[in-house]
């Protein structure tokens, strides 16, 4: 198979779909592999490195969508990409289709078959998608806490001193991305409370972290959090779904002028009411004197150890779609992954979102 590798052209990504590392892999399974020019660039790799695996250099993307069986990108196609999509052409990427009609319409009419590393799901749970929820989760930290001081409004410091109080983080959710915050909001010392509906998991959270304020995520305790919160972390994720809406418009009359707000979730469409997607070139807008941080791609930003991160984890499965894409869709984790297929939608949850054809895949 020949497989295409593009460089980003998302705002401000900077990761790349494969490293020369998982592209040697790939040829020596047998396949060709395609590198745009400068694509590693930014995560770290040059185009020597890609070559010395034995890939081909192309200077024109649109040369490596024609010649391409499969596509392995990072990010999702963008609307200047669409014209090169091709029926059976295989695109492996996230895709986060609940929060893009015209992308789905797009994959659809041109008989793509578009597998998202964000609905693929074994045993362990979504492991394409977590190690980018991982580094998410640590980011929203970080940055959200460079918006509490002088860049923001309230001028305060994450963690305190040994004289004043370190800020309030509330966290909604005790998914990957939400235990990577608590991991380091709760060790720079800020004062941390974690909502979430599941009590065995606030169990096991609270044993690990034994000063953090766990409470069940419930119309009241979400109140009374929001009340007192310096920054908030919305970290809830419904796989492959539209992300619900967890701080309403009504809700903003308890949150303090000046907080943070990092909506994690706006990949999937956002969970504050006035979520919209920012980029890192200016990552923020402020709603009813409140800060939001909204960058859709979060990890392009630390794109060496996103990248490493990412290409472990879709690697194994890339490699059984190259290799044998029947073969793979019986795969029942990779088939929880195939979005769209030969013009219809796989995924009930986006079909029926936007009122699209929906066909189960048949093995």
């Amino acid at each position: 198979m020949n497989i295409g590798c593009v460089k980003e052209i998302k705002v401000n990504e900077s990761r790349v779909g494969l490293t020369p590392k998982s592209a040697k892999v790939y040829i020596e399974h047998g396949h060709q592999v395609f590198i745009e020019k400068d694509a590693g660039l930014a995560s770290g790799f040059s185009n020597e490195d890609y070559l010395n695996a034995g890939c081909m250099i192309y200077s024109d993307p649109k040369d490596i969508w024609k010649d391409s069986d499969m596509i392995i990108k990072v990010k999702e196609p963008i609307k200047k990409e669409y014209p090169y999509f091709k029926e059976n052409l295989i695109i492996y990427t996230y895709l986060h289709l609940a929060a893009d009609e015209e992308l789905t319409k797009a994959l659809v009419e041109r008989k793509v078959t578009a597998i998202a590393y964000e609905t693929i799901q074994d045993e362990t749970g979504l492991p394409c998608l977590r190690p980018m929820s991982e580094v998410a989760g640590k980011l929203s930290i970080q940055e959200g806490a460079r918006y509490l001081t002088k860049h923001g409004e309230l001028g305060i410091l994450l963690s305190g001193t040994q004289t004043v109080d370190a800020a309030n983080v509330l966290i909604i959710g005790g998914g990957v991305s939400g235990t990577a915050a608590l991991s380091l909001a709760y060790n720079l010392g800020a004062k941390t409370t974690l909502l979430d509906i599941n009590e065995n998991r606030l169990i096991e959270l609270k044993e690990k972290y034994p000063k953090l304020n766990t409470l069940i995520s419930n119309e009241e305790n979400l109140v009374n959090g929001l009340k007192d919160a310096d920054l908030v972390i919305s970290a809830v994720l419904l796989p492959g779904a539209k992300a619900p809406k967890i701080i309403r418009k009504e809700h903003y009359q308890f949150i303090k002028k000046g907080a943070v707000l990092v909506d994690i979730a706006i990949d999937q469409g956002g969970s504050l009411h006035y979520s919209r997607p920012t980029t890192h070139k200016d990552p923020i807008f402020i709603e009813e004197g409140i800060i939001h941080y909204c960058v859709a791609n979060m990890p392009g930003i630390v794109p060496k150890t996103s990248t490493l991160a990412l290409n472990h984890q879709t690697l194994p499965f890339g490699l059984k779609i190259a290799d044998n894409l029947k073969e793979a869709l019986a795969n029942e984790a990779i088939l929880k992954g195939l979005n769209t297929y030969q013009g219809y939608v796989t995924l009930k949850v986006v079909a029926d979102l936007f009122n699209l054809p929906y066909k189960k895949y048949e093995k």
